[in-house]
């Protein structure tokens, strides 16, 4: 279904090729997963599979790649559309209409499919992934995960013979990414679909694989294997596949069913291990840096936030989830003044910092410049919305002047946190981890006492969610308030101290994260449901229990 031969893929201005010497063949009906590290060239490699990798994206494309039957060289895009649908990693960038069921029934629309064959796939289409409920929605008040599964809706109404996805689950909650995957993989078996799907979340995806491309790194080697061969030799895998190597376990577990069935032994060995050191409590008792009282807020009619009661203190890491569209991306806004509440008040620490005792706080929306970057600072969904120059540097230097911060300070933070990355580099040039990065240190540069992210973890390798986690602690540690947004349960996890889940705009959950989650089958991370009922979260927990080196 899918031939390259001999790929190389070459960008103006770069000296070394992102893809090199790629050969391997895809047949019909396989859900095939790409792997590697941020910026390994997963996006370029899918792009040549639908055709916008050269025309779209430029640069030069040597050997041949043929899909259908059909040769990338001489049928552009628009000729591979009723064999090949692409979602890219952002999905709003896709949309052309204004309401769900426009979206839905774009592409079919431009295939100048009959009417009432484009109705019946639309309604079709909305009872797989669950949008019936957003049929007449504009597409502008849709969460991000809503929008995600809407892509992913107009992309199959078509019905394609081929589906390329880059990073399908990243703005999904973990029930919605599991239907999302469970449909793939329906339409895989069932109609003989043919899936590649770009993740870094292997965690949500591994176990469905049939086959995995693994891409060592821009121009490297590039390796097509089976799952198992792929996750015993990547450096590249999900904690159940790390906890199985921990173990020693043969062959190496791909799902939660398959390391629970291996695990009793090491379960055995746990209970007798030292108790593991609880994550520390929320510092319910430290200097408040925000707080949130009776908050609503609605969007056109729809009811985003509703009665929600919050404080966020220093030197605490909260971790906020929910299924999509809860609120998190909203609470978000509000607390950094973007969003105006209909009832309540959100109020952060005045100027005169979080240590005072006299219950000074201002409302967000009353401040603005330098005097809004001191108090609060934000990542969002998409770090690019933040970026504005033609370079890093420029970037840099821009943030510094308008913090007030010495020169080269914003310069500084961008390297701690990914380092090696290239200040003469234009923003979209970096890769996503490397874009998170260089927007978090403009955030930084600020020294605002309360830190947000929304989403912090879209695109990032396991490596680099690391570096992520470590930078996150180092912030609390210091004094800084900072609040998630997040999906990606094994960081909350790994690094938040308090954990709070929201319900159709409700708080419905609040507590130290170790008990959070461990008491949630949606939230809990891989470790904690392959080892329940002890209370270990993270590989580090169990080496801990060990003494196993970290």
């Amino acid at each position: 279904m899918i031939q390259l031969q001999d790929v190389a893929v070459t960008y103006a201005g770069s000296e070394a090729p992102a893809l090199s010497g790629v050969t391997l063949s895809v047949p019909e009906g396989e859900l095939c997963l790409v792997i590697g590290g941020t910026g390994s060239g997963k996006s370029t490699l899918l792009g040549t599979m639908n055709g916008l990798v050269p025309y779209f994206t430029g640069g030069r494309l040597s050997g041949r790649v043929t899909v259908a039957g059909r040769d990338t060289a001489h049928h552009p895009p628009r000729e591979l559309a009723d064999v090949v649908g692409a979602v890219g990693q952002d999905a709003r960038a896709t949309f052309v209409t204004d309401t769900v069921i426009d979206e839905l029934a774009y592409t079919m629309e431009s295939l100048a499919l009959p009417r009432a064959v484009m109705r019946r796939r639309v309604e079709d289409t909305m009872d797989l992934l669950g949008l019936a409920d957003l049929r007449d929605r504009d597409l502008r008040t849709l969460s991000g995960g809503e929008a995600q599964r809407v892509a992913i809706g107009a992309v199959l109404a078509a019905q394609p013979r081929i589906l390329v996805l880059d990073e399908p689950t990243s703005a999904l909650d973990p029930g919605a990414a599991e239907e999302v995957l469970a449909i793939l993989q329906r339409l895989v078996h069932d109609i003989g679909l043919t899936v590649v799907i770009a993740e870094h979340r292997l965690e949500r995806v591994v176990q469905y694989a049939d086959s995995v491309i693994v891409l060592a790194g821009p121009g490297g080697p590039v390796r097509h294997c089976s799952p198992g061969e792929a996750m015993a030799e990547s450096d590249i895998f999900p904690p159940v596949v790390a906890l199985g190597r921990l173990a020693g376990w043969a062959p190496l577990p791909l799902s939660i069913r398959d390391a629970r069935r291996a695990a009793p032994a090491l379960r055995a060995r746990l209970q007798d291990a030292p108790a593991v050191p609880p994550t520390a409590p929320p510092n319910r008792d430290g200097p408040p840096v925000a707080q949130v009282r009776g908050l609503e807020v609605r969007y056109a009619g729809v009811t985003a936030l509703q009665g929600l009661d919050l404080d966020v203190r220093a030197g605490q890491i909260t971790a906020v989830m929910g299924r999509n569209g809860a609120g998190k991306s909203t609470l978000l806004g509000a607390l950094c003044g973007l969003v105006k509440p209909n009832r309540g008040t959100v109020r952060i620490a005045g100027a005169d910092g979080p240590e005072r005792t006299d219950g000074l706080f201002v409302d967000p929306r009353a401040l603005v410049g330098s005097a809004l970057l001191h108090h609060v600072g934000l990542v969002p969904q998409q770090p690019s919305d933040l970026l504005y120059g033609e370079t890093a540097a420029q970037e840099c230097a821009q943030s510094d002047r308008e913090s007030g911060s010495p020169a080269g300070l914003t310069a500084q933070l961008f390297q701690s946190i990914a380092p090696g990355a290239e200040l003469e580099r234009h923003p979209r040039d970096l890769s996503e981890g490397q874009r998170l990065a260089l927007a978090l240190a403009v955030v930084l540069s600020g020294r605002p006492r309360l830190v947000l992210l929304d989403e912090p973890t879209r695109g990032l390798d396991y490596p680099a969610k690391a570096r992520l986690a470590r930078t996150l602690r180092e912030l609390a540690a210091a004094g800084l308030a900072i609040v998630l947004a997040t999906h990606d349960v094994e960081l909350a996890a790994e690094c938040s101290d308090r954990t709070v889940v929201l319900a159709q705009g409700q708080l419905i959950a609040d507590g130290p994260s170790r008990d959070v989650v461990t008491h949630s089958p949606v939230f809990a991370p891989q470790v904690a449901k392959i080892l329940a009922p002890l209370p270990m979260l993270t590989i580090a927990d169990v080496r801990l229990a060990l003494g196993a080196p970290r």
